[in-house]
Parts: C-alpha cells; structure tokens; sequence
C-alpha cells in the first residue's frame, strides 16, 4: 500500500477524532492508529523496493550498453579481418564502443541520482509526516493522563 494514502487514512483518523473541550487535544481510536502505524512500517519497505528497482533497472540498462558494445566490438574485428584497413574499423568500432558505453554509464549514474533523489524525498517526506502524528499522539496521551478540568498551577504545586 502507498504510504502517502496511509498517511491520509491517518489523518483522516485524527480528523474524525473527538476533541476534548478546552484543548488542542483529542481522543484517537487506538487499535486503528496503531493498525495505520503497523501499515506503515509495512509500507516504508515497498518505497524503498521501488527505489532499488530503478537502481536495477540502471544496472539493466548498463549491462545492455556494455553488451551492445562488445557486439559492436566483435562485429567490427569479424567483418575487419580479411581488410586491409582493419585496424581503421577496429579503431572506429573500439571508439563506437567506447561511445556506447560512456553514455550509458552516463545515463545509468543519471538514474541512480534520481532514483537517490526520489528515495530521500519520500522518506523525508514519511519521517515529517510520522513526527506529525507521533506529537499528535503524545499530545493526546498527555491529555488522556491529566485528570480532567484539574488547574495547571494546582499540577505544578502537587507532588507525584
């Protein structure tokens, strides 16, 4: 499951949340919070898979230049043998190759930048969004502790 819909299914939660009278508190359904919270650490594995798919698919697409060059390559030293001017082909295909494979790495590390890029924004992303709820959370456990209408300078005077 994507974790951005987890994380508005999570808000929805607090958004259906009862407040509790004369505080930026409310009261959260817990076993649904904490099966949201179980979703996500379930989900946070399927982004980064996604991530190492593209940096897969980098190597794939390396594999396939590098291939392709060594074809090239072959190609050129088998139809130059019997020629005078092998060394001339050889050369053109060698610098073909070299080409080939210098664009594809280029490409490949172009992939892997974004593909870095994308991981970390999603997981800044996830890392402010839980940091959200986790205050929302402590908030609202901090709220559940207090006994009700009790004065905040009658806490501070009492001991524990």
């Amino acid at each position: 499951m994507d974790i951005l819909h987890l994380v508005d299914r999570l808000e929805e939660l607090f958004n259906e949340s009862r407040p509790i009278p004369f505080t930026n508190n409310v009261v959260v359904d817990e076993d649904r919070m904490l099966d949201l919270i179980d979703q996500m650490r379930v989900a946070i594995p399927d982004q980064v898979k996604k991530a190492q798919k593209l940096v897969a698919e980098r190597d794939r697409t390396l594999a396939q230049a590098q291939e392709e060059a060594q074809r090239t390559l072959q190609l050129a030293r088998d139809k130059g043998e019997g020629l005078v001017e092998r060394d001339s082909i050889v050369e053109a295909a060698q610098a073909r190759a070299d080409q080939i494979l210098e664009q594809a790495q280029l490409d490949a590390e172009a992939t892997r930048r974004e593909a870095d890029r994308y991981v970390l924004e999603e997981l800044t992303n996830l890392e402010i969004e839980l940091e959200r709820v986790l205050n929302q959370v402590r908030n609202g456990i901090r709220a559940l502790r207090e006994p009700h209408g009790a004065n905040p300078q009658t806490d501070e005077d009492s001991p524990e």
